[in-house]
């Protein structure tokens, strides 16, 4: 009897093991009619590109890819491709998904920028060639148009509501692979990355490569609940760390971008700097929180709300100002003409004031010789310095960035909000016209030098123009 019992004990602990494991395979996700019903929405988008050849060897792989400068000590001499020059094609793929019967998809910026045709591939393989509506590069939104009716489309969720720890699906085409699908969680929600200023991102382990950005972001109800934009790796390829645009955000600049074809941003004309818990504690600050302004425009929105260097702003219209990452995002989201209440803290006191928020500088509404941030330009937002400024900084001109775009020119080479340029190519910065004017005339060949100030010390950084600027 021992011995029956003694037999008894393993197979009933591996009858409730295998209990356990069946109760947990049903507690899974499955994703299986949430692909079937929105897989038809979700569609394919192939770009070509046409740029201009420079003459000289260019390598290629086996495939006939050309290889990237890193590739080229290895293969040497044996992969040489034809001299370079005249004019090259070159095509990308990612994704996209189909937000109204009549047409319209939306995708990221980054999938169809500079390209020369946009061509959409649907589920039951038509081919439609796309116009581009308008695109958002600060926040990487793109809309699409394509001639067809009565076709399948998402619905949208709310992404505003979504918790840490939800599972999560994407559709895309990875490396290509139409309708590919993916799952994971939502590892954290409101990131904010360092090139993206405007957008609070959701954070997944769901896996995203290449050719899956501008595909859709499902929650459990099937629900569109962010865009696929962009990942974090060392590598290249997928190591854990994914990042979506929520669609609450996604919708609004689409709206926008189908109604005047562009986005036209909130702007207070301030230069902010974070607190750290030092800096909270001089300024009486009970933690480190809020955006510290370290300087602002004397025409801005700011400045004639009566805000002044020091202040720092704690909240807009009632919600907290948690770092100085979270201002650009929520300023941004405003219109020009809005007006937000601010709470600062001034002189170790709170206070609130109201600002009108302005357009931001480059823009068509802006007033002209603001700044220049426009499709020709660096892509910033600069101010004029008074006399009293130059002479502090011992500089006879020069004109003060208020605000980088994270996808333009001068993000690109290094240039941050507080920078001071006096010379481009040579040529003095005497004013902000003298700064478009210099833009204008600049190669796209080859860089060109820039002389700025940065916390007070001069310092030269070079920079290149894009061949696609002037598109």
């Amino acid at each position: 009897m021992k011995s029956l019992s003694r037999l008894m004990v393993p197979a009933l602990a591996m009858a409730a093991l295998m209990g356990s494991q069946l109760v947990q395979a049903r507690e899974l996700p499955d994703f299986t009619q949430l692909v079937k019903d929105s897989a038809p929405a979700v569609v394919n988008i192939a770009t070509t590109t046409e740029i201009q050849r420079s003459s000289g060897p260019v390598f290629r792989g086996p495939n006939g890819e050309e290889m990237p400068e890193f590739f080229k000590r290895f293969f040497g001499d044996q992969l040489p491709g034809p001299g370079r020059g005249g004019v090259e094609k070159r095509s990308s793929l990612g994704s996209g998904f189909i937000i109204s019967d009549d047409g319209y998809i939306m995708t990221n910026a980054h999938v169809i920028d500079g390209a020369d045709e946009v061509m959409v591939r649907l589920n039951d393989r038509r081919e439609l060639k796309a116009q581009v509506v308008g695109e958002d590069k600060k926040t990487d939104i793109a809309l699409l148009k394509v001639k067809a009716e009565d076709l399948p489309t998402l619905p949208m969720g709310d992404s505003d509501a979504l918790e840490v720890g939800e599972w999560v699906a994407a559709i895309g085409s990875p490396f290509g692979f139409d309708h590919s699908v993916t799952a994971g969680i939502v590892s954290a929600i409101d990131r904010t990355l360092p090139s993206d200023a405007y957008v609070p991102f959701i954070q997944t382990d769901v896996a995203i490569n290449p050719g899956n950005s501008g595909g859709p972001l499902f929650d459990l109800d099937g629900d569109v609940v962010g865009i696929n934009s962009q990942i974090y790796t060392r590598s290249g390829g997928f190591m854990g760390v994914s990042f979506a645009i929520p669609i609450n955000v996604a919708m609004d600049v689409a709206d926008k971008l189908k109604t005047d074809g562009r986005v036209d941003r909130g702007w207070l004309g301030v230069v902010i700097q974070p607190v750290s818990k030092d800096l909270a504690e001089s300024f009486g600050l009970d933690r480190a929180r809020g955006a510290l302004i370290a300087d602002l425009d004397p025409d801005g929105p700011a400045a004639a709300a009566g805000l002044k260097s020091g202040d720092i702003i704690t909240a807009v219209d009632g919600k907290a100002v948690e770092s100085s990452a979270y201002l650009p995002r929520m300023v941004g989201t405003s219109s020009p003409g809005d007006s937000l209440k601010l709470s600062i803290l001034r002189d170790g006191k709170s206070q609130t004031l109201t600002a009108k928020v302005g357009h931001w500088p480059g823009s068509e509404q802006a007033h002209a010789g603001k700044a220049s941030d426009d499709k020709q330009g660096l892509g910033v937002a600069v101010a004029e310095l008074d006399k009293a400024s130059l002479n502090e900084l011992n500089l006879d001109h020069g004109v003060r960035v208020m605000e980088v775009d994270p996808q333009g020119v001068a993000a690109e080479a290094g240039i941050s909000a507080g920078d001071v340029l006096v010379e481009l190519n040579q040529q003095p910065l005497t004013s902000v016209q003298a700064l478009r004017d210099v833009v204008a005339k600049l190669p796209t060949n080859r860089p060109v030098s820039l002389r700025l100030v940065r916390n007070g010390r001069p310092l030269y950084i070079a920079l290149r123009m894009r061949a696609d600027s002037d598109k």
